[in-house]
């Protein structure tokens, strides 16, 4: 096994503590922790069928705690970006499963109208600004959106995703820093799930036992937090986002998380072995985690786990059956959305 930088000990399984987070939301947080699994892990055969879902997809099975820890720190009116592997933030954020697989299918009924895909999720009615393929856009796109946010006094806080690989584009840090110096109510979270592609984090950074350490010397507030265990992302999404609200410039957050499945779906994984995917689902697995500490709190009864994950399987049953019945989007409207005024085929008018 690889060595992997990891915010708890490698061998140690360490529960959670519910203390600094609403108790009383802790079992939809769950609920949605498992729709996402159970969400993601239908994507692959329905890929590889090469008859439904056109493509591949990138899943995040593995990175729910990330997705609901953020998402429910954030006020509704908040605005959230991510990158080329959104499922989990777009379902966490409020999108519905139907709208989404919808959308992965190419359908008309989904939130870009099947124009978008998988890397092109949005709705900008729920503060989703949408996912996209470039690598570190996503935070790039909430820094303007946290720029526009400051100068119309609007109140909102803005969220950009990128994973490790992000971490190591220039772009990245020019965002940072731009946001930094003009103390922008931005949040840049690291979803650091330990392999940009195929590249494992400790061949291709210096610092990488610590990517929040790199952003320290552009002089805002940075931690690491442990991405599977889902109220610790709470906690430190919570106290951004105040720091955000109270004027007091962006703050750095890096997520020690995992995912699953490679890269992308049909890919042979064979850069890691799989006693490595076995010791992160069998110690640190999200919901897992939080399963337990609510058993041991008295906060899930005997039998509604159970209930709860057939509920999640019957979700993503009917938003596949939704998707699959759905329309394809008509041609005829191939060019809608394109530009911003209509389009003329005959080419501008002469003077």
């Amino acid at each position: 096994m690889s060595e992997i930088p990891t915010a708890v000990e490698p061998d140690e399984v360490v529960e959670i503590q519910l203390d600094g987070v609403p108790v009383d939301d802790l079992e939809e947080w769950l609920e949605t922790m498992l729709v996402i699994r159970e969400f993601e892990e239908s994507l692959e055969p329905l890929t590889m069928s090469g008859n439904q879902i056109p493509g591949s997809v990138h899943q995040a099975s593995g990175q729910e705690a990330v997705a609901v820890g953020v998402m429910r720190a954030l006020a509704s009116g908040d605005i959230v970006a991510s990158p080329h592997r959104p499922h989990h933030h777009a379902l966490a954020k409020g999108m519905t499963p139907r709208v989404a697989m919808a959308e992965l299918w190419g359908r008309a009924t989904g939130c870009a109208g099947g124009r978008g895909g998988t890397m092109h999720l949005n709705d900008f009615s729920l503060g989703y600004f949408g996912s996209n393929g470039i690598v570190g856009a996503g935070l790039g796109i909430a820094m303007g959106a946290a720029l526009a946010a400051k100068l119309r006094e609007t109140g909102q806080v803005c969220v950009g995703f990128f994973g490790e690989g992000g971490a190591n584009t220039g772009r990245t840090w020019e965002f940072v820093n731009f946001a930094a110096v003009q103390r922008l109510p931005l949040i840049a979270i690291c979803e650091n799930n330990q392999y940009a592609v195929e590249t494992y984090i400790g061949r291709s950074a210096a610092l990488a036992d610590s990517i929040a350490r790199r952003a320290e010397g552009f002089g805002l507030p940075s931690v690491q937090v442990d991405g599977q265990d889902v109220c610790a992302v709470y906690r430190a999404t919570r106290a951004a986002h105040e720091l955000a609200r109270r004027g007091d410039g962006p703050t750095f957050i890096e997520a020690v998380t995992y995912r699953y499945h490679g890269h992308n779906t049909g890919e042979i994984a064979n850069y890691r072995e799989a006693e490595e995917v076995d010791h992160w689902r069998l110690t640190k697995d999200p919901i897992e985690r939080l399963r337990r500490a609510l058993e041991a709190a008295g906060i899930l009864e005997p039998g509604r786990f159970d209930a709860l994950a057939e509920n999640a399987k019957d979700v993503t049953a009917d938003a596949i059956r939704f998707a699959e019945e759905s329309p394809v989007p008509d041609p005829a409207t191939a060019t809608t959305g394109v530009t911003a005024l209509p389009f003329d085929p005959r080419g501008p008018a002469s003077p």
